[in-house]
């Protein structure tokens, strides 16, 4: 499987980022790990230099980053490092990059602004099914500002401005709230007109405007939260959960209000709300804003994917050549959007995590369909589609959670079927998934309940996926597999899982039972034709 993963390292303005991925042809790839470090270099910005401090904090984030990576066997091949805005205006910049790969051994690529803007519009294309939009895509950073415009992957235009959030916060506007905010609209209106940006986007035109940053995903879930309201109801989350991943001009104006407001307790919620992005996101806000209004947009997808993943998707497409798809399984991505759009990082991880040791059980079971009279260990024929269904049921399983543990795996399933998530998904196939996440825990389905009424030709399947579900989720709350290490084979007397494994004081596998008595329930209670595994252990 390691010469599946990819990795990829962006060295921001505001923050050092880490994203590693297990990558499935033609187009797809399905996020294992992300790690933010709070490496701020835009506080070195009005120097123009990188300070020691600041470099001392950069060797040690990237060797933690270094560690990860080596764990989880990324090749070497297959990992970028890339460093954005800072880094290109540092004057010292040249021996920065010579330290960092003497103590990391990782070499950097400072990308110029173009290169920024075209990665991020990459990204974006990799989280919704926009290929065939003429799109204008915008990356507020800490340092500076990207617009790209796209069509089917290919750039036809791209600009990069001195605008960042970080740098507009440092410069001197004045002392008092409302000052600051007009001093620095007018500062933000003179240089893209300057720019020559207008004009541009005017005689190229869009159809779709897509934001891909972190400060533009931040003013999308205050509108989503309802922050720009006296209060926020705490259902929202489902009462809305037919968003999805956009916002108005008027709703942006409205946060963009909320946020210039001053006063001790607007200060206090805005630093309980935005953490640690509470510094600078009035910046963000003002000059989001203002491009809306300069630019025409009247609203804007936004992404939860930027430059991270579009240089995963270069590095796939240079990897694969033309066995990579940039437009392949929109489908796919729109599970990747329910799941990030309800869960947090960590949690979305973990269903990944769940996702990849699935994929490996569905695997090992196609291979072996069908040996002789008495080795027949599975009936029904397993398609790419299935695979599909199935990783889509992992990640989303517990979506659920975002209001609450108890019973989230039937929230889950409401909210799957309610909201029109799934693009391009048929009726079946969505009711397949969310019967599958609603049933990866707790009570057996019963196939008598009319809820199984839809289910036609998916019904025979559905025993067999939920059976690998369940197993997966076991597996993986555990804590003792690892999926990467994980192999099958089988004989007449059964079918074996040949898994690295934890063992207990007196070296004895202590997951072995566990796994044996879920076999056990799943041929009895869902009829599923496997025999439960001879346990053998690789560790």
């Amino acid at each position: 499987m390691a010469n599946t993963l990819f990795a990829a390292i962006d060295m921001g303005t505001n923050a050092f980022k880490l994203l590693i991925v297990q990558a499935h042809l033609p187009g797809k790839f399905i996020p294992l790990l992300t790690v933010r470090e709070h490496v701020v270099l835009g506080r070195d910005s009005p120097s123009s230099t990188i300070s020691t401090h600041s470099q001392n904090l950069s060797v040690k984030s990237l060797q933690n980053f270094n560690k990860l990576i080596q764990t989880h066997n990324v090749p070497l091949l297959h990992t970028r490092c890339v460093a954005t805005s800072a880094v290109r205006e540092a004057q010292n910049k040249a021996k920065f990059i010579h330290s960092i790969a003497e103590t990391t051994g990782f070499k950097v690529d400072v990308l110029s602004g173009e290169e920024e803007a075209r990665f991020s519009y990459l990204g974006a294309l990799q989280f919704f099914p926009v290929f065939e939009n003429l799109v204008l895509n915008i990356d507020i950073g800490g340092g500076s500002t990207e617009f790209a415009i796209g069509l089917r992957g290919k750039i036809e235009f791209c600009l990069s401005l001195k605008l960042g959030h970080v740098t507009l916060t440092q410069q001197n506007f004045g002392d008092e709230e409302a000052e600051r905010a007009s001093n620095m609209r007018e500062y933000i209106r003179n240089v893209i007109k300057e720019s020559g940006l207008i004009d541009k986007v005017k005689n190229i035109g869009f159809e779709i405007a897509l934001g891909s940053s972190g400060t533009i995903r931040a003013i999308e879930k205050a509108v989503f939260k309802g922050y720009a309201l006296d209060f926020a109801d705490n259902e929202a989350l489902l009462s809305e959960c037919k968003r999805d991943w956009k916002f108005s001009i008027e709703e942006l104006k409205s946060v963009v209000e909320r946020l210039c407001k001053g006063g001790e307790g607007q200060k206090v919620r805005r630093d309980g709300f935005f953490k640690r992005r509470s510094e600078s996101i009035v910046a963000g806000g003002i000059l989001l804003d203002e491009i809306f209004d300069l630019l025409g947009i009247k609203e804007m997808l936004v992404s939860g994917y930027g430059l991270r993943e579009g240089l995963i998707a270069d590095s796939l497409a240079k990897v694969f050549d033309d066995g990579y798809d940039l437009n392949a399984n929109a489908r796919f991505r729109s599970i990747l959007r329910l799941a990030t759009r309800f869960n947090s990082k960590r949690i979305t991880t973990s269903a990944a995590e769940i996702a990849s040791i699935a994929r490996e059980i569905f695997e090992g079971l196609r291979k072996y369909k069908e040996l002789d009279n008495d080795g027949i260990y599975l009936t029904v024929d397993l398609d790419e589609k299935d695979l599909e269904n199935l990783e889509a049921a992992c990640l989303l399983h517990n979506i659920g959670l975002s209001t609450g543990k108890k019973g989230y795996h039937k929230k889950s399933y409401h909210i799957i079927m309610n909201g029109n998530h799934l693009r391009g998904y048929s009726a079946e196939e969505v009711k397949l998934i969310a019967l599958l996440t609603r049933h990866h825990r707790k009570k057996l389905p019963k196939f008598n309940d009319a809820s199984f009424n839809e289910l036609k030709e998916a019904k025979q399947k559905f025993n067999v996926l939920c059976a690998i579900i369940r197993l997966s989720f076991v597996l993986h709350r555990n804590g003792y597999i690892n999926y990467r290490e994980m192999d099958f084979s089988h004989s007449h007397e059964g079918f074996k899982l040949v898994i690295g494994e934890e063992r207990g004081p007196n070296h004895q596998p202590v997951v072995e039972q566990c796994v044996t008595d879920k076999f056990a329930v799943l041929k009895q209670e869902l009829s599923v034709e496997l025999k439960a595994p001879p346990f053998c252990s690789n560790e």
